[in-house]
């Protein structure tokens, strides 16, 4: 008998091919999506550099190439508490996958009204789910996509463990206790925010109600195209390019396909962890065919396979596509230049053969931009999302007396 898997926000840009994978392999999926990312789009006045099928088309037309059904509820968690704990409870699944957040740092950061959604969106929606699979009492591995983000990205001197670090405290009687704790978290957004405290809610709900829990910190996603949405154009995956939801190695590609400089903010110094998106559905499906034992504490993966520092990332998208660079202001407050080292083994342990930044892959994802660019909305390139009131004069668009 198939294995039952939910996908929560399972028409986004990690959700759809994730969902893809698993009917692939075996696995009985339901969506469940309240469409707000296409509703962000029609908000922000842009668009998915490929033309992206309604869930409605994308669904039937992998029943068509497959022969295999997804099933598709349209239903928002962080506010519709009891349909989720409806359908929990109905259809029983073995794993329910958690992408039902609002996952954009610069949007978070626009303004009070993107704050308050993010915060409102993210967090209700974690603790439903969590509530949910309590009340219904079923035994459900939750697997949570977060983000490296939760570490903060400043130099530290030391390797980021995944999840939990190993401290020595003195006791009163000048003993020593040895404890395992979730690393100190450096948010640098309020998405990213919320992602530390969905940390805490899994640490309660796990010690709680025994509920098996893993968490994947996900690096900075690249790619847009897997197997299965490679089959035909009604599954293409999105493409986003704009400021807020673009990631940085689509961006430069999409923006070297429209002749438009690359974007690179403040030195480009930043040192940031890179997955290329079939690795993502890859981890996803390792991580449910791995969950945690009964009464284990919740598992934490550090879901990344490289790491890159943004000023040589666009140099090397600029030694295969000629483009332009040109430096902006960094509308984040962060370390101008940061180095980050973090363990990733536990992905490799269990097979995961790591997917690494080649000129063939960037070639396929250029082609896709080349492909798509009539579609780009040129004014929607640049990040208008400000981490700072006081960085409003000048920081949008200012060059910086740097030449590449």
């Amino acid at each position: 008998m198939a294995k039952k898997v939910i996908v929560l926000g399972g028409d986004g840009f990690c959700g759809w091919p994730t969902a893809l994978h698993l009917s692939r392999h075996g696995y009985e999926i339901v969506i469940v999506d309240n469409l707000s990312r296409r509703k962000i789009d029609v908000d922000l006045g842009t668009n998915s550099l490929t033309p992206i099928a309604s869930i409605e088309t994308r669904i039937a037309r992998w029943k068509k190439e497959t022969g295999k059904e997804i099933t598709f509820y349209n239903f928002d968690i962080a506010e519709e508490y009891h349909q989720l704990y409806s359908l929990i409870s109905s259809f029983q699944p073995d794993s329910i996958i958690h992408f039902a957040e609002q996952r954009a740092a610069p949007y978070s950061m626009r303004d009070a009204k993107c704050k308050r959604y993010t915060v409102n969106n993210n967090l209700r929606a974690t603790h439903n789910v969590l509530c949910a699979i309590a009340e219904s009492q079923l035994d459900v591995h939750l697997v949570h996509l977060g983000t490296m983000g939760v570490y903060g990205y400043e130099t530290t001197g030391i390797t980021i463990p995944e999840g939990y670090l190993p401290v020595k405290v003195a006791k009163d009687d000048g003993t020593f206790v040895d404890f395992d704790i979730l690393y100190p978290p450096g948010p640098g957004s309020v998405y990213h925010m919320t992602k530390t405290q969905d940390a805490l809610f899994f640490y309660f709900y796990n010690k709680n109600n025994g509920i098996r829990i893993t968490d994947l910190h996900q690096g900075n996603v690249w790619g847009t195209t897997t197997e299965e949405t490679r089959l035909h154009e009604e599954l293409i995956n999105r493409f986003d390019y704009d400021g807020d939801y673009g990631t940085v190695l689509n961006r430069f590609l999409m923006q070297s396909a429209v002749g438009h400089p690359l974007t690179v903010y403040g030195t480009g110094g930043q040192t940031r962890p890179f997955i290329h998106i079939q690795d993502t559905v890859k981890c996803l499906r390792i991580a449910i065919e791995n969950p945690p034992e009964h009464g284990e504490r919740v598992k934490i993966f550090n879901q990344t396979t490289e790491t890159y520092n943004v000023r040589n990332l666009a140099k090397k998208v600029s030694e295969l596509t000629n483009a332009k660079i040109m430096y902006f202001r960094n509308p984040r407050v962060e370390a101008a230049d940061n180095d980050f080292v973090v363990t990733r083994e536990q992905f490799r342990a269990l097979g995961l053969e790591p997917t690494t930044l080649s000129d063939g892959l960037l070639v396929e994802i250029a082609e896709t931009a080349e492909k798509y660019k009539e579609r780009c909305i040129m004014d929607k390139i640049i990040c208008t999302s400000l981490w700072s009131q006081d960085q409003e004069v000048d920081a949008v668009g200012s060059e910086l007396p740097v030449s590449a």
